[in-house]
């Protein structure tokens, strides 16, 4: 059985509060986005083992135990003792890049262990399972525009469509150290609340719609800012870096053309550039 899970981008990201647990409090909205990861299993026929990872793709660092699919598999095997299995991920969607990939894998291993064991769990059982996995990780089970408050981890549903709007989405080959980032931000709340905002045309989130990360990040690599500008020249009317980066998007109108083949976004960028669903 084979699943594709799919990346997300933050619309406005605002860091509102630092609590007293030393976590920070926001608010944002995840949008899904069609780059997609492939994620099959199967079951292992080998007797001693309960799984086997075969990666391929993109290089994934870390131990197969540490990986998210792996620990979505062993959450839902405590429970249910499920079979072995033999996990194949090819890795399309870039690490470290504020997309949500990981997070995305596990959300998508938990449902189709769901499907594929027959598990009847409910998409709010395998949101509470998502959510010990990480944050951001309940918001693939059901993959909808979602404004997200706490700790990104406290979903509201929000009308929202940006259908046909193309998008440009670009990850240069930098690391972006989300402790480092954070550590920069000074917590406030924007005039505006981002869920009136994102109620706005979007011609006017330019200047109502922000990621705080965007001020602690640029200064430290410019590069990650001079892509956003870029973008914005090409016609963008909205650009963002998405989470703590440092992956940067634009959005285009339906009817805009793709951006020419000739723009030089930086050595071994990843660029995607497809159409919103």
């Amino acid at each position: 059985m084979i699943t594709f899970p799919n990346a997300k981008i933050n619309l406005g990201l605002n860091i509102v509060e630092k609590r007293p647990d030393g976590y920070h409090n926001l608010e944002t909205v995840f949008y899904p986005v069609p780059i997609e990861d492939a994620l099959e299993v199967n079951v292992l026929n080998e007797s001693g083992r309960k799984f086997r990872l075969h990666q391929a793709g993109l290089e994934i660092e870390g131990e197969a135990e540490n990986n998210l699919v792996v620990k979505a598999y062993k959450l839902l095997d405590a429970q249910f003792d499920l079979p072995p299995v033999e996990i194949h991920l090819f890795k399309h969607i870039p690490s470290g890049a504020g997309l949500g990939g990981g997070s995305s894998d596990a959300a998508y291993m938990l449902k189709l262990l769901n499907e594929k064991f027959c598990l009847k769990l409910t998409e709010e059982t395998l949101e509470e399972y998502a959510a010990r996995l990480g944050a951001d990780c309940a918001f693939f089970i059901r993959n909808t525009p979602t404004y997200a408050e706490g700790i990104g981890n406290l979903f509201s549903p929000i009308r929202l469509s940006l259908k046909g709007y193309r998008i440009v989405l670009v990850k240069p080959d930098l690391f972006v150290s989300t402790r480092e980032a954070f550590s920069q931000i000074r917590p406030h709340r924007q005039e505006t609340p981002l869920r009136e905002v994102i109620e706005r045309p979007i011609e006017e989130w330019k200047k109502l719609m922000t990621n705080d990360f965007e001020e602690s990040v640029f200064p430290q690599f410019p590069a990650i800012g001079e892509i956003k500008e870029k973008l914005y020249r090409q016609g963008a009317i909205y650009a963002a870096m998405s989470g703590s980066g440092s992956s940067v998007f634009g959005l285009f109108r339906p009817e805009d053309d793709a951006l020419p083949e000739d723009i030089i976004w930086g050595e071994r960028a990843f660029v995607y550039q497809g159409i919103l669903k």
